[in-house]
């Protein structure tokens, strides 16, 4: 008789776009490292750690921004649904994509170690924002880029680009905007790092929080099993912790232009946190760091920083950074 194959351990929730599928296969393959299968056998990889796709509304939906049809927990609802149903044990998310709050019982088990934070930017021939024409045409869905490049060039027109990155360098190749920005970390991780004219200088334009991270969801039960803690980057959890304190503190969602950039410098955490009007008019700004070597608990303090530092954005922005 033919040996069956074991039994599933880890089951893997990914939605199905190409960039969801490479960063979930990436995580596939450590996720089956360490439950002690060999990573490049994928026959083995696939018995442990079998990838399941699922759809999720923000999928679906293509049209319209997501701060129209109920924000970016769109791209993780039905995931979560299965992995609180007991049909999936994880789910590899794009930390950006991640709300600030967590259903009950679901965490943030693991952050591995995060991509180039910047976002990058490709036209159809200038090499950055301020050598585009007058009046021309920006693609984008997020509300932070749009607010951030209207501040730099407040004659540009933005139009809404949503859809997967192939979709997306479609539109740009077919006329639909004289230039878009994407996440570079995705691009790299699709081989496509090279397509970029130039990227966005990080602490002048701070990306999304939590941008060029992936975030390993899982059930409280399994926060602290071996293949969860084989897949922890301190340093990335640490910097994300402060970006994503900025996040609940200016209580983020995709009707908030919100960016913020931590980065370790002479042994300390530096961040620096913005929000903006949806028009670029208004920009707000705090910095602030903390050193590493004095804290007892580096998480939580990087957490607190994040919290203080949105917070003061918060109260001198007020009702000019929302919709």
């Amino acid at each position: 008789m033919p040996t069956q194959p074991p039994a599933p351990q880890v089951r893997i929730g990914a939605r199905g776009s190409k960039l969801s599928l490479a960063q979930a296969g990436m995580m596939q393959r450590k996720i089956a490292a360490a439950l002690g299968v060999d990573p490049d056998n994928a026959a083995e990889v696939e018995a442990v750690a079998p990838l399941i796709v699922i759809t999720t509304t923000g999928d679906r939906v293509q049209d319209r921004r997501l701060l129209e049809i109920g924000g970016k927990g769109l791209f993780t609802k039905e995931i979560e649904e299965a992995m609180l149903e007991g049909r999936i044990d994880c789910a590899i998310h794009s930390m950006k994509d991640v709300p600030a709050e967590r259903p009950a019982g679901l965490c943030i088990g693991a952050v591995p170690e995060r991509e180039d934070v910047r976002d990058a930017f490709l036209s159809r021939g200038p090499e950055r924002p301020e050598d585009l024409t007058e009046g021309a045409v920006l693609g984008t869905a997020s509300l932070r880029r749009q607010a951030q490049m209207l501040h730099r060039r407040p004659d540009l027109k933005v139009t809404m680009l949503r859809g997967n990155v192939d979709t997306r360098l479609a539109k740009l190749e077919a006329g639909e905007a004289d230039a878009i920005l994407l996440a570079y970390a995705g691009l790299r991780r699709l081989g496509l790092g090279h397509l970029p004219q130039s990227l966005i200088d990080p602490v002048e334009c701070p990306p999304a929080p939590g941008q060029g991270a992936l975030a390993i969801e899982t059930r409280e039960d399994l926060r602290d099993a071996p293949w969860i803690q084989a897949l922890r980057h301190a340093p990335t959890e640490i910097a994300v912790a402060a970006e994503r304190g900025a996040l609940m503190a200016l209580e983020g969602s995709c009707k908030t232009a919100i960016g913020a950039h931590a980065r370790f410098e002479d042994g300390a955490l530096k961040l620096i946190v913005e929000a903006l009007s949806p028009d670029g008019v208004h920009r707000f700004r705090h910095a602030g760091e903390a050193e590493l070597s004095q804290l007892a608990d580096p998480l939580a303090s990087a957490l607190d920083l994040g919290r203080s530092l949105g917070l003061a954005v918060k109260a001198e922005g007020g009702d000019r950074i929302a919709i």
